[in-house]
């Protein structure tokens, strides 16, 4: 088995991908108007409307209801990918830090609420 992606679901795709390809420097691939993904060399992050899991009925994904899932994406300089993106960030929920365990990280909300982390590990 190989983890492929993780899908988030948005009721406002252009707004959220528009922050991703921001926030990854990344151009989305849209194949169609309800879905979009940001292909990395070790996993995708997509994004979807509520189109795309209608099939599921009451048990389908809410979009913007998410509280247990950290978005996380590894960078070579924390502070230097901070300052790019921090005019366009609404909610900071960590300005970067170096963790007890080593990593640089900083932490923020997407426009749907999600949050992300953007780290690198330390130097050996």
């Amino acid at each position: 088995m190989d983890f492929a992606s993780i899908r988030i679901i948005t009721a406002d795709i252009d707004a959220l991908t528009q922050f991703y390809e921001l926030v990854t420097g990344i151009a989305a691939t849209r194949p169609a108007p309800v879905f979009a993904e940001f292909r990395t060399t070790s996993g995708t992050l997509a994004i979807a409307t509520p189109a795309t899991v209608a099939m599921l009925g009451d048990r389908a994904p809410r979009p913007g209801s998410n509280t247990s899932v950290i978005i996380e994406f590894l960078v070579t300089d924390v502070d230097a990918e901070f300052d790019r993106i921090r005019a366009a960030l609404t909610d900071i929920v960590l300005e970067p830090t170096t963790m007890p365990w080593g990593n640089r990280s900083t932490m923020f909300r997407d426009p749907d609420g999600n949050v992300v982390n953007i780290f690198s590990r330390p130097s050996v």
